[in-house]
């Protein structure tokens, strides 16, 4: 029985190391093609990096800088201990995440992708949140921040205001159900770090102490609080000056790797678009559009969108339907809900850029993407006659 029981351990060790050889192989032959796309197309290729980096300069750096910068000085702040001890009440039954992960998802619907994977990554290597939480906390809070989805979407590609209440609605309340779904979702087990056992990340309370405590939950939690921003603060040490310096310039080297994936990504994809590899994916999705009985010229738009978030939107708020007449609004709108909560392979970079440190598993993500773009589509289409035109 128990060389039976080795012999499946290593042919499940096996599996999985051929498994990462055949995703390594793959990975370098798409490179390659690419490198060999551009070098054919080499004015192709040119102008969507130009596109890329037009979006990056005039959308995403001024959208997302002054977000990174704000997270990183009140990091050193010690705000997320505060926000730690007053949310944990509100998070734990919610989604089973640590009240500092209150302070993330804040950040995270105000400044969008991928602060949330920056914010989240930090807390786990603070030992202030485990992996599932981690994986868990970063699926619900990979969102488009409010300016792209009003200023960009609904105003700069729609040219419409009466679509904001229902998409803002789909996307930001499909990233909450999408957390409250995975609060079920089963964890592997891992050792709790001490310091997340205790009821707040400020000092211990006695069992003397706690029934006076809970008389007064409200004014004792607040003063645990502040006790506990306090002493993060005192544990930092490093003056406003410094952490202000040390913030913009990690937050500028972050922004460069943003922009070089929106470029990279961007290229790719037209690049594959003109090279005609695409074409499967995009029959496959007419096909199942048609199924459902949609406009098959919808299809370019999921397309755009599997790479590049602001490229799917464009396409979306584009898409036609026969005789070259626009696509129903409703379903453009659905669509580009689809593609704000799918948020591109580009983000998913990015994402995975920032959480590679934390043993974070890209599967759980992927799935939990795909789960909120079906989620808000399905809130487009149930919300639409009460939240259109509101």
């Amino acid at each position: 029985m128990s060389d039976f029981i080795l012999s499946r351990k290593g042919n499940a060790g096996f599996v999985r190391r051929g498994l990462r050889v055949a995703a390594v192989t793959g990975a370098g032959a798409c490179v390659l093609l690419i490198g060999l796309l551009a070098l054919l197309m080499p004015s192709i290729a040119l102008e969507a990096s130009l596109k890329g980096l037009s979006v990056w300069w005039e959308v995403l750096f001024p959208a997302l800088f002054p977000f990174f910068v704000l997270s990183e000085v009140l990091l050193g702040f010690g705000i997320v201990h505060l926000a730690a001890a007053l949310l944990d009440p509100l998070m734990r039954p919610l989604f089973r995440i640590p009240g500092a992960g209150g302070f993330v998802l804040a950040l995270s619907f105000g400044a969008g992708y991928p602060i949330g994977a920056r914010l989240t990554s930090q807390l786990m290597e603070q030992n202030l949140l485990s992996r599932g939480e981690g994986e868990r906390l970063v699926s619900m809070t990979t969102t488009s921040d409010p300016i792209f989805l009003i200023g960009a979407v609904c105003l700069g590609f729609f040219g419409r205001l009466d679509i904001v209440p229902v998409l803002a609605v789909a996307h930001y309340g499909g990233a909450m159900l999408v957390g409250l779904l995975l609060r079920w979702r089963k964890d592997d087990p891992e050792p709790e770090p001490e310091e997340r056992s205790k009821p707040a990340p400020g000092k211990p309370v006695s069992p003397v102490e706690a029934p006076k405590r809970d008389a007064k939950l409200g004014l004792g939690r607040f003063k645990r609080a502040i006790v506990a921003m306090h002493e993060a603060r005192m544990a930092d040490g490093r003056p406003f000056g410094i952490v202000l310096n040390q913030a913009v310039k990690s937050s500028l080297a972050l922004m460069i790797v943003v922009g070089g994936l929106v470029v990279c990504f961007s290229a790719t994809l037209q690049l594959l678009l003109h090279g005609g590899l695409l074409l499967p994916l995009k029959h496959a999705i007419v096909f199942a559009l048609q199924t459902c009985g949609l406009e098959p010229g919808l299809a370019n738009a999921f397309v755009q969108g599997t790479f590049e978030v602001t490229l799917g939107n464009a396409a979306a708020a584009a898409s036609a339907g026969f005789g070259g007449i626009p696509a129903a609004l409703i379903d453009r709108v659905a669509v580009a809900a689809f593609v704000l909560a799918w948020a591109g392979l580009s983000v998913h970079a990015q994402v995975a850029g920032l959480m590679g440190r934390t043993g974070w598993r890209y599967g759980p993500f992927a799935r939990a993407r795909l789960l909120h773009a079906g989620i808000s589509v399905a809130l487009v289409y149930l919300l639409w006659p009460w939240l259109h035109g509101a």
